[in-house]
C-alpha cells in the first residue's frame, strides 16, 4: 500500500513539472505553411515573434535542402563548410537553449543568397526580480506568441475568451496546470 502511494506521488510530481515545463515553451513552425523553401521572406516571418529559451523550431523541407546553423559572419556572406550543426532530414527540430542570435542557411549552392537564411534572436526568458516575483523579456502587449503549437498567455493582457483561456482558445498554462493537479491529486486520493 504504501509502495502504491509513493509511486502515485512521483507520478504526480513528475507530471506537475512536465505541464509546467511544456507550458511555456513555443514550437515554432519555420515559414509556417510555405516550410524551409527557396522564395520565403523569413525576416519577415520572425518580426512578430518572441524567441526565448526553450522554444523550439521546426524545419519542414523536401529533399534537396539542410538546415545549418552557422555563425553570424557566415550567415552574413552565406559561407558553407563551417557549421556548427547540420541535417537534411526534411523535418528538423532545434531546440533554442541558449539567448542571442541563431543563425540557420540552407547549405546547397545558391539556395542561402536566394533567401534561405534565418536568424534568430533568443530572449534568456523567466528570470527573478529584485523582489522575488518572475520577470519575462517578452513583449507585455503580446497576449500570446505567434506560435504553430503551444499558446502562452501573457498575464495582464485582457481578452474576450472565458477565464482561463488564451485568444486561441486554448487552456492558459496556468489552468492547465491547476487542472493537471486536481485529476491527479483525486486520481492519488483514489
Amino acid at each position: 500500500m504504501g509502495s502504491s502511494i509513493s509511486v502515485r506521488f512521483g507520478c504526480l510530481i513528475f507530471m506537475v513539472l512536465y505541464t509546467v515545463a511544456s507550458s511555456f515553451a513555443a514550437v515554432y513552425t519555420v515559414g509556417e505553411g510555405s516550410g524551409w523553401a527557396l522564395g520565403v521572406d523569413y525576416s519577415g516571418w520572425t518580426s512578430d515573434k518572441t524567441f526565448v529559451v526553450g522554444d523550439t523550431l521546426v524545419f519542414n523541407y523536401g529533399s534537396g535542402h539542410t538546415v545549418d546553423e552557422v555563425s553570424d559572419s557566415d550567415y552574413k556572406t552565406c559561407t558553407v563548410g563551417n557549421s556548427i550543426s547540420t541535417d537534411s532530414s526534411g523535418a528538423t527540430k532545434i531546440a533554442l537553449k541558449t539567448a542571442g542570435t541563431h543563425n540557420f542557411i540552407c547549405a546547397v549552392m545558391g539556395h542561402c543568397t536566394g533567401g534561405m537564411k534565418l536568424a534568430v534572436n533568443v530572449a534568456a526568458g523567466s528570470t527573478a526580480s529584485p523582489s522575488g516575483t518572475p520577470a519575462t523579456t517578452t513583449p507585455s502587449d503580446a497576449s500570446t506568441r505567434n506560435t504553430t503549437g503551444t499558446t502562452v498567455y501573457t498575464p495582464g493582457v485582457t481578452t474576450n475568451m472565458p477565464q482561463g483561456y488564451s485568444a486561441s482558445g486554448t487552456l492558459s498554462p496556468w489552468m492547465a496546470i491547476v487542472t493537471t493537479c486536481v485529476a491527479l491529486f483525486t486520481w492519488v486520493l483514489s
